[in-house]
């Protein structure tokens, strides 16, 4: 069922000056011709107020605190008088933040699946969400790179490979595009959270364009339709106001059409440098420009034109956008609806990484047989809690959230179930010996990880506040900001609590059926308690219906079809430098298991691993080269178990040039070029074929600012970094 009316007519039906621009683009105007029409219509106060958020900086801000984030979508640049719907802003990435939406599993989970296609339905629904609750602007495509798994937003992101960053953020960019527009986040170099408003990011040219920014050049070019800024500064310069970042790269050279837009509240220091920069929106609320844009245009340090042109890009992505879709709005029914709540409990279980299974009384720990086993031990802190993620801007208000105990209660019954939650061994050791297994739910919470805020990064950046309102308590109200958001961040540990770790021990020693179930956003260090257990699963932040996805795995309902889209190290030794409260750092270009590899360190699970229940075989491979930068791949995958199941192909490239091997594949340095998701039945094989880029074992010229590709390279298919099954060809 959908609302027939249309978004953009007037309340008295009549066709606005917007409308009637877009339906001369799509009768063949350019977007920015029709643009421009109206912006000659503007008045100078209107054009300005195109630049930023539409509600005033302190009853923006006190409605936030005391309302929550982003309850309704945030106005930026709407003209009333003309029909210009302006910006309606909603924050993600696991669902729609505004309302009460579906609580997909977190972006590194569904990085975790390998599927595009999967990911583009999740945008889908996302979008649909937005839509049906008056926005018309999803900013959650969340692509920064996991430099280092202690980020404390590693969980909004998809992976620590920019290729799977972006072909994973492109299918979300499809996804949400069907319905809203589509803005990727954070440019750039944005991977540290706790030093994220004073850090100065250091980063060389090649590196630049090797690591940190393909993924968003992907984007892009899959049409993405708005870049917000990131926090930090980049090269001695804040990413907001940044000419090289902003207009150099983004547009010059990647042709970059959309909008741009700041960060929220902080994303620039200066009004005037950013406008001049290329950075056309500054978002939430009317704040810096507001209040300091009029001053610089009387006094020349801001120029018109520079209005003008964010002015015109303001308006020509609104029109383009809406020239190309003009499907009804959903009805607020699609909101948390079955099918979506459907779609969240099949992306969990697809994205759960089985890490380890081995056999007791001589079968696998897992899948559990309903059968036989009955009794279930659920034992831990996180057993039952609604344990979705961070509680910053990326929080989705699901309207419920099914739990580890609500999921395996649907599944055995209440009485089948011996719960203890507490922080004793002793008592987890009870509960296991008095089971046929036990699981064990461990790992964090926001308040472990997540987006971090503090009174006092407050308090050092309120120069950027406006003049309060008389009587108002600025402090107090500071304070009170940071107090709420002053948990989480990066994380202080990439290990389980040393309680945890009792606990899985002792519950082990009483009964050798134990899973240990890992909640977490990135890599967990596992070296003092794995040999303890046979089996463990990393089910991530799981989303709305994590609790049933977990029985389904636990089960055999589902597979856990999961592959880790980063290394896990057995030591913290193996990881880049990394300083939570750093002023400058610099970021070179080997981390995950490309520094596993050039140290020559193995990992304790290799980028791209995951078992599954049952096995899987490759043969025949071949390909196909298709210009300089992509070529085809195909072999085939045969299921040798005995039930059915999906396999995640992996294609790794080397530059095997006779006489040059560009510096970044020195040593036969392998990098992901390709992947392809497939579902294979018991006995069976399937020919599959992956799409291959080579860009990611090309080299980055700094005299042409161009890529240039290896003439002859090694694909290697494989089932993980490093296995044993891989197949390689050379072209």
């Amino acid at each position: 069922m959908t609302d027939q009316t249309a978004n953009n007519v007037s309340p008295a039906g009549n066709v606005t000056s917007y409308e009637t621009s877009v339906k001369a683009v799509r009768a063949g105007a350019s977007p920015e011709q029709e643009a421009a029409k109206l912006y000659d219509m503007l008045t100078d106060e209107e054009r300005l107020g195109l630049l930023d958020g539409d509600e005033d900086f302190w009853p923006g801000q006190m409605a936030m605190m005391t309302e929550g984030y982003n309850v309704r979508p945030i106005p930026h640049g709407t003209i009333d008088r003309l029909g210009i719907p302006g910006y309606r802003f909603s924050d993600g990435p696991r669902g729609a933040v505004i309302g009460q939406s579906t609580a997909f599993p977190i972006s590194m989970a569904r990085g975790a699946t390998f599927d595009p296609e999967l990911e583009e339905r999740i945008g889908e629904a996302i979008g649909a969400e937005v839509k049906a609750q008056g926005g018309n602007f999803f900013a959650g495509v969340c692509i920064n790179l996991l430099r280092h798994p202690a980020w404390g937003r590693a969980q909004e992101t998809y992976s620590d490979d920019p290729y799977v960053l972006g072909e994973m953020g492109a299918a979300l960019v499809r996804g949400v595009r069907k319905y809203v527009m589509a803005c990727a986040k954070h440019y750039a170099l944005n991977s540290m959270e706790n030093a994220r408003f004073q850090v100065d990011v250091q980063c060389d040219e090649r590196t630049l364009h090797e690591v940190y920014l393909p993924h968003f050049k992907r984007v892009v070019e899959e049409g993405v339709d708005a870049i917000m800024s990131s926090y930090n500064s980049v090269n001695g310069e804040w990413a907001g106001q940044n000419p090289e970042l902003l207009t150099k790269i983004l547009r010059d050279d990647w042709g970059f059409t959309g909008v741009t837009v700041s960060d929220f509240g902080f994303g620039l220091r200066d009004a005037a440098k950013s406008l001049e920069a290329g950075l056309d929106i500054e978002e939430p609320f009317r704040q810096q420009r507001a209040e300091h844009l009029p001053d610089d245009l009387a006094a020349g340090r801001a120029s018109w034109e520079w209005v003008r042109r964010a002015g015109l890009r303001c308006l020509a992505t609104q029109l383009r956008f809406d020239a190309e879709h003009h499907e009804p709005t959903p009805n607020l029914s699609v909101v948390a609806s079955a099918g979506h709540c459907a779609l969240a409990r099949e992306a969990a279980a697809r994205a759960m990484v089985l890490l380890k299974n081995d056999a007791v009384d001589g079968n696998p720990m897992l899948p559990l047989d309903p059968k036989t086993t009955g009794k279930v031990a659920l034992i831990g802190r996180l057993a039952n809690v609604a344990n979705t993620g961070d509680h910053g801007s990326s929080n989705v208000r699901a309207p419920h959230v099914v739990t580890p105990y609500d999921g395996l209660t649907a599944a055995m019954g209440a009485d089948n179930v011996i719960t203890a939650f507490e922080d004793d061994p002793a008592v987890a050791a009870e509960a296991a010996g008095n089971a046929d297994a036990a699981v064990i739910v461990v790992g964090y919470t926001y308040k472990d990880e997540g987006e971090f805020v503090d009174a006092s990064s407050l308090s050092g950046l309120s120069f950027m506040y406006p003049p309060a309102p008389e009587g108002m308590d600025v402090e107090k109200l500071t304070a009170a900001g940071g107090d709420s958001l002053a948990y989480g961040g990066d994380r202080a540990s990439l290990r389980l609590r040393p309680i945890d770790a009792e606990i899985i021990k002792a519950a082990a020693a009483a009964n050798p059926k134990t899973i240990v179930v890992i909640v977490a956003a990135g890599a967990v260090i596992t070296e003092e308690w794995r040999d303890a257990v046979p089996s463990v699963l990393l089910s991530w932040y799981s989303g709305m219906e994590g609790g049933t996805a977990l029985a389904d795995v636990l089960f055999g309902a589902a597979e856990p079809a999961g592959r880790l889209p980063f290394a896990v190290p057995t030591t913290e030794d193996d990881l880049p430098f990394f300083d939570r409260d750093a002023t400058s750092i610099t970021y070179d270009r080997l981390h995950g298991q490309r520094l596993l590899d050039k140290l020559g360190h193995a990992a304790a699970f290799p980028f791209g691993f995951g078992l599954s229940y049952t096995s899987f075989e490759l043969n025949n491979v071949t390909a196909l080269r298709q210009g300089l930068s992509h070529a085809t791949l195909t072999v085939d995958v045969t299921n040798t178990g005995e039930r059915d199941g999906r396999h995640v192909v992996q294609v790794f490239g080397v530059a095997a040039d006779a006489d040059h091997i560009p510096a970044r594949t020195e040593a036969g340095e392998r990098h992901l070029v390709g992947f392809k998701s497939v579902m294979v039945p018991a006995g069976e094989t399937v020919q599959v074929t992956v799409d291959v880029s080579l860009e990611p074992i090309s080299e980055w010229d700094t005299a042409s600012k161009h890529f240039i590709a290896p003439s002859v390279v090694t694909l290697i298919a494989a089932s993980h970094a490093g296995a044993d099954d891989g197949l390689s060809v050379t072209l």
